[in-house]
């Protein structure tokens, strides 16, 4: 009993992340959101483009898990702006893979999964834990940075993979994802290994939160509240600093003194085990169903567009098939820079990026490398209409560009 008392006191002034409390899950969900959100944002407002986010945002988690791991016990600004920016990394990284690198959502979906596999498999084979209330060593907190990388990885690709290759779109699969994390706290509830269950959330909350930070900032015509990514990153920056302060004042969520039996509960490994087939299982049911449904529903043709001259249809035949409402949107788009309406222009872009995103599940397994091509240079002519100090001369060249790949 006595050493017990002894070094609880010294337990809690050492470990380094909050307890989990119900501000755990709520500033986690913001900063997952924001993540999804500033990415967007600096990618595509700021046209700074993946790269030089990339390096940006890798030099400012260097910087800020440098503080981190000098700090002796868990502070809140600086635990929670380190889970941001790692929120936002690993939506890069995984960006830059599918983007730029042309790797495939379902690979990206396996890769990081391994990886965070074989973390934890480090872990529990150097430290015998993975319980958070045990990080009280700086390897303990290497491990507990990576894995959380590498949580953010997955649940952006996996999010990613439902929303845009199997075509669910980001609120079905929210609420597919919410359905989840219920189904896993009620699991927990009734006897689910709680190391098991806090994990299997915490990477649900990536698309969950990505999710949310997508019907904020999409058009309504896609199913969205209009308010875009400028206005979706401050509402979520602002609340995230508000929770913070209230979090470092009145401390909440301070990690408890814990009876000695806390960290022994078993029956972990099977629960991994059952818990993992399960999700492969599902998984790989559901990925085939609806690739199925998806290839039957493919238009076996194009379909012919009507000729603005009245001399009978034309069809803009391309791998991909049919593309002609989207060059009436460039078109469109293209018209009202050439008339000076440049809010306008932008407005109508809009439709171009929810509408694109729609077709993918359809429009991308006909052709990746057509695909590919022509996403490339939607995103090109985002970044330039939604430039800070948009160039009319850049945004009419990358307009004209993509309207010579649409057909």
């Amino acid at each position: 009993m006595t050493s017990q008392r002894v070094l609880q006191p010294h337990r809690q002034l050492l470990n380094k992340v909050p307890e989990i409390t119900v501000y755990f899950w709520i500033v986690k969900v913001l900063c997952t959101t924001v993540g999804e959100s500033a990415a967007d944002f600096l990618n595509v407002n700021l046209n700074l483009g993946l790269t030089g986010v990339s390096v940006i945002t890798g030099v400012l988690l260097a910087v800020t898990l440098a503080v981190q791991f000098a700090t002796k016990r868990y502070v809140p600004g600086v635990y929670w702006l380190t889970v941001a920016l790692v929120s936002v990394f690993g939506t890069l990284v995984t960006d830059n893979l599918t983007d730029a690198a042309g790797v495939p959502l379902e690979t990206s979906t396996l890769l990081f999964g391994v990886l965070l596999a074989v973390t934890f498999l480090a872990w529990y084979g150097t430290e015998k834990t993975l319980s958070i209330h045990s990080i009280v060593t700086w390897r303990r907190e290497a491990f507990y940075w990576l894995a959380i990388l590498f949580t953010f990885a997955l649940g952006t690709a996996t999010g990613d993979l439902m929303a845009e290759v199997l075509g669910l779109g980001y609120l079905a699969t929210g609420a597919i994802v919410a359905a989840l994390i219920a189904l896993l706290a009620i699991g927990w509830r009734l006897g689910l290994h709680p190391v098991l269950a806090f994990w299997c959330i915490y990477v649900l909350t990536r698309p969950l939160g990505a999710s949310l930070g997508d019907y904020l900032a999409q058009p309504p015509d896609a199913g969205g509240l209009g308010l875009g990514t400028t206005v979706t990153s401050v509402i979520f920056a602002a609340a995230i600093l508000g929770t913070v302060l209230y979090l470092s004042v009145a401390k909440p969520d301070l990690t408890p003194a814990a009876p000695a039996s806390a960290s022994r509960e078993r029956g972990g490994l099977w629960q991994t085990v059952v818990v993992l087939a399960l999700v492969l299982i599902a998984g790989a049911t559901g990925y085939s169903v609806r690739k199925s449904a998806l290839q039957d529903s493919a238009d076996p043709a194009p379909v012919a567009a009507p000729n603005a001259s009245g001399g009978g249809p034309v069809a803009h035949v391309t791998p991909l098939g049919d593309l002609s409402a989207f060059r009436k949107i460039t078109q469109d788009t293209l018209d009202l820079l050439n008339a000076g309406n440049q809010s306008g222009a932008t407005s109508r872009v809009d439709d171009l990026e929810s509408q694109w995103d729609e077709a993918e599940a359809r429009l991308k397994p006909k052709d990746r490398a057509s695909w590919t091509e022509i996403d490339g240079k939607i995103d090109k002519v985002l970044r330039e209409l939604r430039a800070t100090s948009p160039q009319p001369a850049d945004e009419k060249a990358a307009l004209t560009a993509l309207l010579g790949s649409l057909g």
